[in-house]
């Protein structure tokens, strides 16, 4: 390996290059062209980890009533935001194997793009996306106990209307 980190083989330099591309789609309300890849990634996620436990008629119901922003990394659904018109985010799912690359910020960004503020609810017991809503800068501004169907609590976390990290959050966008 030379000083650039490049890896010298038989006294050449040799660069790896890597070409992805990540495609933004967007079913706005009344559109499902990406539901079921969306359903498909959020069952995935709710055997692997049991979250996200909506059932298909209410997760199509609201999927068909709201907009979603889709991530796709050469042709693979990686994660979705489904956003009501008041920035209340029904829904959102990175692909597991995908995690820490950017894409659930990207997606936050979409969605704080387009709102002014931007609301969600967290199951109590998922770490992961608290740790996550906070690292983007939402705030939790309540405890609601049994929320969910299944008697879960909830946090309801609220991001803005803090200019500065519209500001930012929207620059991950133009990335």
């Amino acid at each position: 390996m030379d000083a650039d980190g490049e890896v010298i083989l038989h006294g050449r330099a040799r660069t790896a290059v890597v070409s992805v591309t990540v495609e933004k789609r967007v079913d706005g309300p009344g559109a499902t062209d990406h539901a079921d890849e969306a359903w498909q990634l959020k069952e995935r996620i709710r055997r692997e980890e049991g979250v996200l436990k909506q059932r298909k008629r209410f997760f199509m119901d609201a999927y068909r009533r709201a907009t979603t922003y889709l991530l796709y990394l050469d042709d693979d659904l990686v994660g979705f935001a489904t956003v009501r018109r008041d920035g209340y985010i029904l829904f959102l799912a990175v692909s597991p194997d995908r995690r820490g690359e950017g894409f659930g910020r990207r997606l936050v960004a979409e969605v704080a793009e387009e709102h002014r503020t931007v609301t969600c609810h967290a199951r109590a017991t998922n770490e992961r996306a608290l740790d996550f809503y906070e690292s983007v800068g939402f705030e939790i501004k309540r405890r609601i106990d049994g929320y969910y169907e299944d008697n879960g609590d909830a946090y309801y976390l609220r991001l803005g209307p803090d200019e500065r990290l519209r500001d930012r959050l929207s620059d991950l966008i133009r990335r």
